[in-house]
Order: C-alpha cells, then structure tokens, then sequence
C-alpha cells in the first residue's frame, strides 16, 4: 500500500481552540481566533500561515483613492 504525501489546503483551515479567558470552544481560521461570548480575540501573528497580502487579491484595487469609489 503506498501512501499519498500530506498537501497543505489551498485555502484557510477551519481549526478549533478554546477560549483563553472563558474556555468557551471556538474556531477559528488557520489558528486565529475571537470569542463570541467574551470577545476575547488572539494575535494575528499566532496564526499557522502568513496572511495573504491586499496585493496577492484578485479583486484589489490598483490605483489611487479613485479607484475604490463604488459607480
């Protein structure tokens, strides 16, 4: 039986933790969480990947504040 390599998820994992103040269990995405019950929220930087940049988004806006105004 061979066995298949583990490929990372193209997109963000659903994880799940609990509450650092409450202990109420929650998810989050790649590791980065808020409580809905007590609002406490981790870090971004304790996250298991980098964020994606403005830049790497399809949908960016390039340009100056112009380019953001809704027609």
């Amino acid at each position: 039986m061979s066995s298949v390599p583990s490929v990372p998820p193209a997109g963000p994992e659903i994880t799940h933790g609990e509450c650092r103040q409450c202990g109420t269990l929650i998810a989050g995405l790649d590791g980065r969480y808020s409580c809905g019950v007590c609002g406490w929220v981790n870090h971004h930087s304790e996250g298991h990947r980098p964020l994606p940049r403005a830049e790497d988004d399809i949908d960016h806006a390039v340009g100056g504040s112009e380019a953001n105004r809704l027609s």
